[in-house]
């Protein structure tokens, strides 16, 4: 019980000190991946509120927003450590000697922490290449707590020149990487419209009222409320806005991407920006697409011209295609079993060689592609998912997965029925023609 309260505590930044400061790196727990049942419990809490109060979940929004969640954490796997490798060297050259296992060097990493976390998101949204990776978290047309895991497999590359100067303060690596962790655990819950306004803690957290406003397409929602545990950071740089009561918040992208599939949505924009920059008629202009504003455009200020785009319609209809009953359930299981092959090649990371992991890693993307490629409708996706399956039971057959014998024959049996089902299906889809975004039921 204590244990499970402590990840709780996780989620709201209560912790303690002493019991979350370490002196090596290799100590460091991997607070997000322990709080993934607290995530699955909360997310079905928040479900049956929502039902409750006769509001309709999107199983594919959320299903979407879990598979970035997914993607995210296996690419920190491919990616562990050489985010930060400039930090050591950095911390030679401090100015100031704090111990790793004092409450001051502890409050001062979360302060830090968050004062970096500031810069870095709203670099993010005012820097049209870095635009480009946090997009995705803001591609959500829905706003519940699954939102919170729509995360850019490149962003964590961006952060790097905001935190890496934490050296210099003389914060511990291990203090760092505590505190970032605790900094994107705070901000799951506050994703979400179940929760109202919440009195005295408006003026100094970010609260679930703050994002919401971050989240929102409408105009005065724009580029607003960047504060991760703390919104005074906005309330001093000038940044804040507060929800407005008689305004509702449409949420989603200005320009909303009509795709599901988590893999097209981690990409797609990045050929916006580039596409924008090859026009530009001089290196000048070229370098403002990258680096001004996504809403930059030539003869207009560095974060673009507001007055001259269109506040987006409360009506606005959300991308929500249609799913026959067996394949909706399909692909809700195959996120599930997504996430026990990525949980077992945690378990097995330091054991497996990096050939292994990037194949293993390579199936995970490509499993939760295939998840949006079928919501999408594109012609392809039975097929690539029939291969998926052959695949997995070439490999499967005749070496262990998990732990559990039984847990994997139960899999080769699922893989083999599935590989039977999608090859039937493909040959269906290939005698009637294929077409991109029909859905033969």
């Amino acid at each position: 019980m204590a244990s499970l309260l402590q990840r709780l505590g996780t989620l709201f930044y209560v912790a303690s000190p002493n019991s979350t400061s370490f002196e090596k790196r290799e100590e460091v727990p991997n607070f997000i991946n322990e709080a993934i049942p607290l995530f699955v419990a909360m997310l079905a809490l928040e479900w049956a509120i929502i039902w409750h109060q006769g509001h309709r979940a999107r199983i594919n929004d959320a299903i979407t927003s879990s598979g970035h969640g997914l993607v995210y954490e296996t690419s920190k796997i491919l990616s562990r450590g050489a985010e930060l490798f400039a930090y050591n060297w950095l911390y030679m050259y401090r100015v100031l000697d704090l111990d790793w296992d004092s409450p001051v060097t502890w409050f001062t990493a979360a302060v830090g922490v968050d004062f970096a976390f500031y810069w870095f998101h709203r670099a993010s949204h005012e820097i049209n290449i870095g635009w480009a990776a946090h997009q995705v978290h803001h591609s959500s047309q829905d706003y519940n707590l699954s939102t919170a895991l729509r995360q850019s497999i490149f962003q964590r590359t961006f952060w790097v020149a905001f935190y890496n100067p934490l050296a210099l303060l003389g914060i511990p690596l291990p203090a760092l990487l505590v505190h970032i962790q605790f900094n994107l655990l705070y901000q799951f819950w506050i994703h979400t419209e179940v929760v109202g306004k919440l009195g005295p803690l408006e003026w100094v957290l970010n609260t679930p009222s703050h994002h919401r406003v971050h989240h929102g397409a409408n105009k005065y929602c724009l580029d607003k409320n960047y504060g991760g545990v703390l919104i005074i950071w906005d309330r001093i740089f000038g940044t804040f806005a507060e929800e407005r009561d008689n305004e509702q918040i449409v949420y989603g992208l200005v320009d909303q991407p009509q795709s599901l599939n988590v893999i097209w949505l981690q990409f797609y924009y990045y050929f916006e920006v580039f596409k924008k920059a090859k026009n530009m008629s001089n290196w000048g202009g070229t370098l403002r697409a990258l680096f001004y504003g996504p809403g930059w455009q030539c003869g207009t200020p560095r974060l673009g011209d507001p007055s001259t785009s269109l506040d987006v319609q409360v009506n606005r209809a959300k991308y929500d295609p249609p799913l026959p009953l067996w394949q909706e359930v399909y692909v809700v299981l195959q996120y599930f079993l997504t996430l026990l092959l990525q949980q077992v090649l945690i378990a097995k990371f330091s054991a497996s060689s990096w050939v292994a992991v990037l194949l293993s890693s390579t199936f995970i993307f490509i499993s939760i592609g295939l998840i949006g490629a079928l919501y999408d409708g594109w012609w392809w996706a039975p097929l690539v998912e029939t291969i998926r399956c052959t695949v997995y039971l070439a490999y499967a057959c005749d070496r262990p997965v998990t732990k559990s014998a039984f847990l994997d024959t139960c899999l080769v049996v699922y893989f083999a029925l599935s590989a039977m089902v999608w090859m039937l299906y493909s040959f269906k889809i290939l005698v009637r023609g294929p077409k991109r975004a029909e859905k033969i039921e």
